[in-house]
C-alpha cells in the first residue's frame, strides 16, 4: 500500500509509541496534524501516538496538536483507571458467589503494553465454563441497566452495569468455520479442565487470564472475525503484537503452530504477521511462524524472497481494508440503521458483508469462500430470529 506523507508520519509515530522507540522521520515535514489525529482516532491508537511524541528528535509537533494528543491520552488513562476499579469489584463479586471467570482481551492484554493506561479500552469480556456462565447471568442480569438479546448458540450475553458494557462468554466462538470452532473448544478444555491460565494483579485483586498461547490464538481469531464481518482496526492488531512480543521467550511455538494448522489459518497468520512487521515495526524474530524455532515445514522462517514478497503483498491489501474501514468499521456509513426498517437494514448489512468477502478473496481466495458459508448462514439465522 502506498503511503502519502501524512500516513508515513502516522505509521512512524505508531511504531515509536508501540515499542517506545525513536520516531524515525528523516526531516521536518509540513504535516497535516489534524488528519494524523483523525487517523489515530479512527484506529483507536491515540494513546500510542501521544507516547510517540515524547520520542521525536528530527521534527516537532505543533504545541496545539501536542496538547490535544496528550489531553486525549490522559482522558484514556482516567477511563482505564475507572475500568480497572470496576473490573476488580466485578471479579470480587463473582468470586464471592463461587463463580470463576477469566478476563479475556481488553484490560488483560493492556498489561502487555509499556503504558497500559494509554491503551484505549473497550468492553469487559468474561470467559466462563457452562455452569458458571448460567450462574453469572443469574447474579448480574437483575442489576444491569440494559440487557442485550442472548445468543444461545454462542453462549453470549451482553449487558450494561454501572455504565460499563459487560459480555459473558460461555464458549469461544468465531463464526468462521467448524475447524476454527474445534480449536476454540480445545482451548476451552485446556483452560477449564487443564487449568492452563495466567494472572494479572489489578491492584490487590488477582485477575485470571488465559494462557498466552491460548490467548494469542483467540485474539487472532477475534481479529479475523471482525476482518471478515465488518472491519478491524489497528488497535486490535497492536494488541496481538504486544501479546506475542511480551511472551516471545516463553511462548510454546509448537502448540501455537499446531492450533493454527488445525484451524486452517496458517496463510492468514503469516499475512497478518507480515503486516505487523512491515507496518507496525514488530520484530520479525518475535512473530511466531515468520521467525520460529520450530523445525516443521510450515513454521520455517520465511527466507525465500519471493515467498516473503507474496505475504507482504497480502499485507498491503489487508492494510488498505483496515485503513478504509477503521476500528470495528468506524469509517463506514452506518446511517441506514436509523433510516430503514429492520429487514432492509439486514439486507444492506448482508450485502456489505458479501462485498467484503469478494474483496478479501483477492487476499485469501479459498478461505473467503469457505468462511462465506458460515457468515451468510449466521446472518440469515440472525435475521430470522430478529437479532
Amino acid at each position: 500500500m502506498e503511503l502519502d506523507a501524512d500516513k508515513e508520519i502516522f505509521f512512524s509515530l505508531l511504531k515509536a509509541g508501540l515499542w517506545e522507540g525513536e520516531v524515525k522521520i528523516s526531516a521536518e515535514s509540513d504535516a497535516d496534524w489534524g488528519k494524523i489525529l483523525r487517523l489515530a482516532e479512527e484506529q483507536s491508537v491515540v494513546g500510542l501516538m501521544a507516547a510517540a511524541t515524547e520520542h521525536m528528535k528530527s521534527m516537532t509537533v505543533p504545541q496545539e496538536w501536542a496538547l490535544q494528543f496528550i489531553g486525549e491520552a490522559l482522558a484514556i488513562e482516567q477511563r482505564n483507571k475507572a475500568m480497572n476499579a470496576f473490573v476488580g469489584e466485578l471479579m470480587e463479586r463473582l468470586q464471592e458467589a463461587g463463580i470463576r471467570a477469566l478476563l479475556v482481551k481488553g484490560q488483560g492484554i493492556a498489561q502487555c503494553y509499556e503504558r497500559p493506561l494509554w491503551r484505549t479500552c473497550g468492553d469487559v469480556d468474561l470467559f466462563l465454563n457452562e455452569e458458571d456462565y448460567a450462574k453469572a447471568k443469574d447474579l448480574l442480569l437483575p442489576g444491569a441497566s440494559s440487557v442485550e438479546e442472548e445468543h444461545k448458540k454462542k453462549k453470549h450475553q451482553g449487558m450494561t452495569i454501572d455504565g460499563w458494557v459487560v459480555e459473558l462468554h460461555g464458549r469461544l466462538y468465531s463464526g468462521l468455520s467448524s475447524r476454527v470452532e474445534r480449536v476454540m473448544d480445545d482451548i476451552r478444555q485446556d483452560t477449564f479442565c487443564n487449568e492452563q491460565v495466567r494472572s494479572w494483579m489489578n491492584g490487590k485483586s488477582p485477575i485470571i487470564l488465559m494462557k498466552a498461547e491460548n490467548d494469542a490464538f483467540y485474539v487472532f481469531t477475534h481479529i479475523l472475525g471482525h476482518f471478515y464481518k465488518g472491519g478491524i482496526g489497528l488497535r486490535q492488531i497492536c494488541d496481538w503484537c504486544r501479546l506475542l512480543y511480551t511472551y516471545k521467550d516463553t511462548l510454546n511455538h509448537e502448540l501455537l503452530e499446531s492450533r493454527i494448522k488445525k484451524a486452517g489459518l496458517m496463510t492468514e497468520w503469516k499475512a497478518f504477521g507480515a503486516l505487523a512487521v512491515k507496518y507496525l515495526g514488530m520484530p520479525v524474530e518475535a512473530m511466531p511462524l515468520l521467525r520460529s524455532s520450530s523445525t516443521s515445514e510450515a513454521a520455517k522462517p520465511i527466507t525465500n524472497a519471493q515467498e516473503f514478497k507474496k505475504f507482504k503483498r497480502k499485507a498491503d491489501r489487508i492494510m488498505e481494508f483496515v485503513m478504509m474501514s477503521g476500528n470495528f468499521g468506524h469509517n463506514r456509513d452506518m446511517s441506514y440503521y436509523s433510516k430503514y426498517p429492520y429487514l432492509m437494514r439486514k439486507c444492506i448489512s448482508m450485502g456489505r458483508r458479501i462485498s467484503d468477502l469478494f474483496r478479501h478473496a483477492r487476499i485469501f481466495p479459498m478461505d473467503s469462500l469457505l468462511f462465506s458459508f458460515s457468515i451468510i448462514n449466521n446472518g440469515i439465522r440472525s435475521a430470522v430470529r430478529g437479532e
